[in-house]
């Protein structure tokens, strides 16, 4: 791992841990601490989902034409500025231009620090470098979420104040961090087109890479966008679960995340990527299966809590054989010069189905029992479908990086070709 393969990882860590000292408590931060009621809160949480959909579609042709540096410490400086404002708004319209800021900033800083794991990696350790990402994120959420819930204060807003200027500090540390960070133009990879004019019309016209994308898209609505919605509706109305048991299973997700990443990466960074990602769908077929069990079974209540903490604990290892496989090949699909533009079509892609997924289904899982279990239990089904039909569609290289040798051209050296083994 190079020198700047670490800032960024670095970086990673540092806004995960920023990040995790406010999202778990931004809804009672401004329906309850700041008493805007229900409804503003919920905006706030829209104006998230809104502001990246509106900003994902430049944030890629911006990394393509200045880089992905310049780009990710503008994202960090706007996000600065938003969390503070955010952590010091008392009004409605305040709050919601806040949210504004922080959501775009934070949207835009995925596709670039996804473009920057690119540059400073080769085929051979694109899949190490995403997993080791992945890892950091979670470990960097779960601590500062645990340090946010030891500061914060539901009868004092000062406290809350703490929590975001604290997110805003590590997000202008991570400027400081970033712009250190010497990168190397982009690695040649074998069996990718030449460098072309990016834009939208000539992504769309890459069957692979929309494939992947409808892939993704299912990924993330049938998973991500289930976590703190339509999953734990169910949970509590059709199991009975309890607050506490419903924490225990989010750190069961997480902890499964931390403890099995590498473990899983040596597993999966020899097997074809597809196929990789069809077991993921399995694997989430099977936790479907067990919150059956936790909220449609006769079972005691230890059973069924047992059962729905098995179900995000199965949710998590899916997601760590996910994180060294679907951004390296998203990287690999894109030609030279162009992995930018392919990540933030990504993260757009990922947006839609995290905005999507709750409004389907926070109603489904909260009242629709047995319908919503075998909804997702399809839809994770579809997952495996869908990722051996994208095999068909992906090179030898794309779909079994091992096979491939490249290396990253270092800034100012003259490109060397790739070699295929």
């Amino acid at each position: 791992m190079g020198a700047a393969m670490r800032r960024i990882h670095a970086g990673n860590a540092l806004s995960a841990f920023g990040l995790g000292f406010t999202v778990p408590y931004l809804y009672v931060y401004v329906a309850q601490v700041r008493g805007l009621g229900a409804m503003t809160a919920g905006l706030v949480l829209a104006v998230f989902a809104v502001a990246a959909l509106v900003v994902l579609p430049f944030a890629g042709r911006a990394i393509v034409r200045r880089g992905p540096l310049p780009v990710l410490l503008a994202a960090l400086v706007t996000a600065a500025l938003g969390a503070l404002s955010l952590g010091l708004a008392s009004s409605a319209p305040a709050v919601l231009l806040s949210a504004v800021a922080l959501g775009a900033g934070q949207a835009v800083m995925q596709p670039a620090l996804a473009t920057m794991i690119v540059d400073c990696s080769t085929a051979e350790t694109r899949s190490r470098a995403f997993a080791t990402q992945f890892f950091l994120q979670n470990l960097g959420l779960g601590v500062g979420g645990l340090i946010g819930g030891h500061l914060v204060d539901t009868t004092s807003a000062w406290s809350f104040t703490l929590l975001f200027a604290i997110e805003a500090a590590m997000f202008l540390l991570l400027v400081v961090v970033m712009a250190t960070v010497r990168m190397p133009r982009s690695p040649r990879i074998e069996g990718a087109p030449g460098a072309v004019r990016g834009s939208w019309k000539q992504l769309l016209g890459n069957r692979a890479m929309v494939q992947l994308c409808v892939l993704g898209f299912v990924l993330f609505f049938a998973c991500y966008g289930q976590f703190e919605s339509g999953l734990s509706a169910y949970g509590v109305e059709a199991a009975g679960i309890s607050a506490s048991a419903l924490g225990t299973a989010l750190a069961a997700n997480t902890a499964v995340i931390v403890v099995a990443q590498f473990a899983v990466l040596r597993f999966v960074e020899r097997r074809r990527r597809s196929r990789v990602i069809a077991a993921v769908g399995l694997i989430w077929a099977v936790a479907w299966v067990a919150a059956g069990y936790a909220g449609l079974g006769h079972g005691s209540q230890e059973m069924a809590t047992a059962a729905f903490v098995s179900t995000y604990a199965l949710f998590g290892l899916g997601e760590a054989m996910l994180s060294p496989t679907v951004a390296p090949l998203v990287a690999d699909l894109a030609p030279m010069g162009l992995a930018g533009q392919y990540n933030s079509a990504f993260a757009l892609v990922k947006q839609l189905a995290l905005a999507v997924g709750p409004a389907v289904g926070g109603p489904m899982g909260a009242s629709l029992h047995a319908p919503y279990v075998v909804t997702f239990l399809l839809f994770s089904l579809g997952i495996s479908v869908l990722a051996l039909r994208l095999g068909r569609q992906l090179t030898d290289v794309q779909n079994r990086p091992w096979t491939a040798k490249s290396r990253v051209v270092a800034r100012g050296e003259r490109p060397s070709e790739s070699v295929t083994a």
